[in-house]
């Protein structure tokens, strides 16, 4: 899916003068997630690698804990917005409805709407490695990331999330206006590989 982009004449300050120039930006989209017949959320992002995002919000949510969890996901557009329809194991979707957590600002800091410190404050799972990354192999996958992200460079107003190998080239990438959505898409990407 393309992402629609809007069209403006901006004013710039170039050469020591006001110039006018056009400008595009990435429009954001509300996107409904529904599971198993019931809307659970809606969040804006940008309208590409939904897929990837149902996946991958469904993950980082614990809503599912593997792709093999989540049968499909069928998208929907409507007047006012993208509706994906996921339907998940019945046993997810039972802890799924005891859960009620509301997603209020969730694409802030992540507090909004968790009813517990336990919710709000959850703390992954140490990382345990021997790899080590020198500081150019690190400069060299800010770069790459800087070099293929498309929609920012239409726009320069897009995250990106990527996963860097260790010689510093990206393996896979994806953008959107939200960091947190950028994130989640590429969880759902990799957990489809």
């Amino acid at each position: 899916m393309d992402v629609p982009l809007s069209h403006f004449t901006v004013a710039q300050w170039q050469d020591g003068k006001l110039q006018q120039a056009q400008d595009d930006l990435a429009e954001e989209t509300p996107v409904a997630l529904i599971y198993n017949g019931v809307s659970h959320a809606v969040m804006l992002a940008t309208a590409q690698d939904l897929e990837d995002f149902a996946l991958g919000f469904s993950l980082s949510e614990g809503i599912v804990s593997s792709a093999s969890e989540l049968y499909s996901i069928e998208t929907q557009q409507q007047r006012n917005g993208i509706e994906l329809h996921c339907e998940i194991a019945s046993e997810r979707f039972v802890e799924l409805k005891q859960r009620r957590r509301t997603l209020a600002g969730k694409t802030g800091c992540g507090l909004c709407g968790a009813e517990s410190l336990e919710q709000a404050v959850r703390y992954p799972k140490p990382l345990v490695t021997e790899e080590v990354f020198s500081a150019s192999v690190i400069a060299r996958g800010l770069a790459a990331i800087q070099s293929q992200q498309g929609l920012q460079q239409k726009t320069g107003a897009t995250h990106a999330s990527a996963y860097v190998l260790a010689d510093g080239s990206i393996y896979l990438l994806r953008e959107d206006v939200g960091r947190h959505n950028a994130l989640d898409k590429l969880v759902g990407a990799l957990e489809k590989i």
